[in-house]
């Protein structure tokens, strides 16, 4: 029996337990966070359970590990459940060790946490990326006195009559009173001729006089909402709409100071402090372009210098710490645009968005046109961020290319970033796409592809053993143009070869199932979340059409005749518009246009379909693609009117329709 063996028979039950809990901290830091902790003593601690974002301030954490030793300094991440503290000497650093390890504490919330540390060569953390101010972005500290924050206050009575027509209202997490004009939620604008009895109340003329005549402002508002938010709660990230308003918005903190992050569309984050009695100004790219957002918390990261409280959060670890949110009442003024918008970011802006294209091209080149704007020139927009959210291969996918014979030369029609190219390493795979930049990330990463496009493939016919089309054919626009899409899968096989065809399918509950698309979506149908200013997230980059005949979600298994004549459930609406779809909800019809928000910064992949839309609220710019969904046995269906064909295999899987063919 080995001593440590000897050694770990003599603990308590208590002491293992810990020990269980320390190895557990340690492995979590380097699994995260790739923080390496090391098995001798150095002059640095992490302590895992003390950071800002466990709830623990500076002002709590630094007393306690001052008893045991001289704190050299006490770094303190921003939202890290983790800080590093470097002592003077390592034999201080071994006492806190000893004297610190398992410690119970509580944080600021007033919860019971225990503290877990272990010795670190150095203290590592992400350094925040953008160190100034949005474009457009001002912030005027003390803007008012603490006698006019207090009239303005009580200017508004929470307790008078809910039908007085200054529209008070109690939503989920605040009060809102709107002024001047009323802010309609169901269509995320006011009506510009029902102004409120009254206008703005009294208390603001004055101090709106003053702010114009010192130029803090450019417009005086004609529009107000006042929300009064409890410790905790928060507003979610979006932007002002672009046509209800004028450029300058503007609000007044009263009550509490708050931190509000603002983010790019190419995913940088910058939290602002908003002090007490401050007024926020956003023009220009900061109004129409950032997001802006309240994240739901008691506490805020903060500066701890009392001279440094205002705008950017610095990444300045030694100098962090938590501020409790207080009861806060924002005013938030504008100004009703009497005129479309005509801002310089026409791909977030409601005014400059382009009216969505009829439902059923005339003739194929109208459809080859609706491709090209819908499909193709997107695609060479998003090809990075759609790159980036396509790395994991789908398993039925990956089976049918490592079943094929090893040396067999196969076609990815429409391949993308390549991700099936180097699945098996025995095949000789081609790749092709109609995105060359997508071309060019498989080039990359080593891949052989070229740009072409999937009704004409500059491949010999009967080249292939094998194709596979992965979500590809439902981006063209009319049945026929599908049907060529299929033969030409067909004429670039060897007699015996087999493709393998997904395509997007109507049912996204199939036998009693929804699929992960449906079953990702994170906000409830019909419920929008509420955001400081009266906008309801989604509005704008989810643009609702009128009715464009949708239907219900489930159809029927259409005919030969039906699929030959194009009648396969939406076929009769052929004058209406193209309806713009909203990601994560069923599909109501099946010829449709599904946003894409662009992202620089991108998150996880969507891992619902081989090419499916990001479902976000982010507000970044938008792009539409052109789909025809498959409804059941239509692809089948498709398949069974080529000549030389036999339909090996018919499938469902997680939202896309999939057929295995096989020349014969």
């Amino acid at each position: 029996m080995d001593s440590n063996h000897q050694s770990n028979c003599k603990l308590s039950k208590a002491e293992k337990k810990f020990l269980r809990k320390q190895m557990k901290a340690r492995h979590t830091l380097l699994r995260h966070e790739g923080i390496e902790a090391v098995s001798y003593a150095t002059q640095i601690l992490v302590v895992a359970n003390g950071g800002l974002g466990n709830s623990v301030s500076r002002n709590q954490l630094f007393p306690v590990l001052e008893k045991v030793g001289q704190v050299d300094s006490l770094l303190m991440p921003p939202n890290k459940p983790y800080s590093f503290v470097r002592y003077k000497t390592i034999e201080e650093s071994k006492k806190a060790y000893v004297t610190l390890n398992g410690k119970e504490i509580v944080d600021d919330l007033g919860q019971k946490i225990i503290l877990y540390l272990n010795f670190v060569e150095k203290a590592q953390w992400k350094e925040l990326g953008l160190q100034a101010l949005p474009p457009g972005l001002k912030i005027v500290e003390e803007i008012i006195s603490s006698e006019d924050e207090k009239l303005l206050l009580e200017s508004v009575n929470w307790t008078e009559d809910t039908d007085n027509q200054n529209i008070q209202k109690s939503l989920k997490h605040r009060r809102v009173k709107h002024f001047g004009y009323e802010f309609h939620y169901e269509n995320n604008n006011v009506d510009k001729d029902k102004p409120l009895h009254g206008g703005l109340p009294d208390a603001c003329d004055s101090i709106l006089e003053k702010w114009l005549k010192e130029g803090f402002i450019r417009h005086k508002p004609d529009q107000l909402t006042v929300n009064q938010y409890e410790p905790g709660h928060g507003i979610p990230a979006h932007i002002d709409t672009h046509s209800a308003f004028e450029d300058e918005i503007i609000s007044l903190s009263l009550g509490s100071e708050i931190v509000m992050d603002f983010k790019h569309p190419d995913g940088v984050t910058v939290p602002v402090m908003l002090p007490r009695r401050s007024l926020l100004v956003m023009t220009g790219e900061s109004r129409y372009l950032w997001t802006h957002g309240i994240t739901p918390r008691k506490y805020d990261t903060v500066q701890a210098s009392k001279g440094h409280r205002s705008g950017i959060i610095t990444g300045d670890v030694g100098n962090l710490t938590l501020c409790k949110r207080g009861i806060r009442t924002s005013f938030t003024f504008r100004k009703v645009r009497q005129t479309p918008c005509n801002c310089g970011y026409p791909l977030v802006c409601d005014s400059q968005m382009k009216e969505p294209p009829s439902l059923f091209p005339e003739s194929d080149k109208e459809a080859s046109q609706l491709e090209q704007e819908y499909v193709h020139r997107v695609y060479e927009e998003i090809a990075g961020h759609f790159s980036s959210t396509r790395h994991t291969p789908w398993p039925h996918i990956v089976e049918f290319l490592k079943a094929l014979p090893s040396g067999s030369v196969v076609a990815d029609i429409g391949c993308g970033n390549g991700k099936y190219l180097g699945i098996n390493k025995e095949l000789f795979m081609i790749g092709c796409d109609r995105s060359q930049k997508l071309v060019d990330i498989c080039r990359e990463r080593q891949f052989q592809a070229f740009v072409c496009d999937a009704l004409a493939v500059p491949i010999r016919s009967g080249a292939c053993d094998a194709c596979i089309s992965i979500a590809v054919i439902h981006h063209m626009a009319t049945t026929e143009r599908r049907v060529a899409a299929l033969q030409e899968l067909v004429r670039l096989l060897r007699p015996g070869g087999k493709a393998l065809v997904y395509v997007w399918a109507m049912e996204q509950e199939y036998n009693n199932k929804k699929s992960k698309y449906l079953r990702e979506n994170r906000t409830s149908q019909g419920k929008k979340e509420e955001t400081d200013n009266g906008t309801s997230v989604g509005q704008l980059s989810v643009q609702q059409m009128p009715d464009a005949g949708n239907q219900d979600s489930t159809c029927s298994v259409p005919s030969m005749n039906d699929f030959q004549k194009g009648r396969c459930n939406s076929g009769h609406i052929a004058k209406s518009k193209l309806p713009i779809h909203t990601n994560r909800t069923a599909f109501h019809s099946q010829d449709l246009l599904v946003p894409w928000h662009l992202k620089g910064n991108p998150g996880k992949e969507n891992p619902v379909e081989p090419s499916g839309p990001v479902g976000t609220h982010d507000l970044s710019p938008v792009f539409h693609r052109y789909y025809h969904v498959f409804c059941e046995g239509e692809l089948e269906a498709a398949c069974q009117t080529l000549s030389n064909v036999s339909v090996l295999q018919s499938y469902y899987d997680q939202g896309n329709w999939c057929v295995i063919l096989q020349k014969v």
